[in-house]
């Protein structure tokens, strides 16, 4: 069964695209925690950082360049952005597909809630 973000992909589900590569997608996350909130997304299905294999090492490399890119794109690089990956039940993972929520537009505190 395919992931809400393996649909996006497929374009299967219409989303607004932030970046698109050959290996991911950035997209506007639609109940957004921060003014930009965009999900950066490897098109390769990894559920979980915690289930990634060192044969995943590119493609996870890859997805912490384009974040900071398009954290770039966006206007964030001066005053600062989060990224943040979750995983598991209580880590607050939602969807079994790797993704990292790259964060900004105003001060975010820590700890996280």
């Amino acid at each position: 069964m395919k992931t809400i973000f393996q649909k996006i992909i497929d374009r299967e589900i219409p989303t607004k695209i932030a970046h698109e590569d050959d290996r991911c997608i950035a997209i506007h996350d639609v109940a957004p925690q921060a003014p930009v909130h965009v999900l950066v997304i490897p098109k390769q299905p990894i559920a979980r950082v915690g289930a990634a294999t060192p044969a995943d090492a590119a493609a996870l490399g890859h997805l912490l360049l384009t974040a900071a890119t398009v954290a770039r794109q966006l206007g964030l690089a001066e005053s600062g952005f989060r990224l943040v990956i979750n995983n598991g039940r209580d880590g607050g993972e939602t969807v079994p597909h790797l993704h990292v929520h790259l964060l900004g537009g105003r001060p975010l505190s820590w700890p996280p809630g």
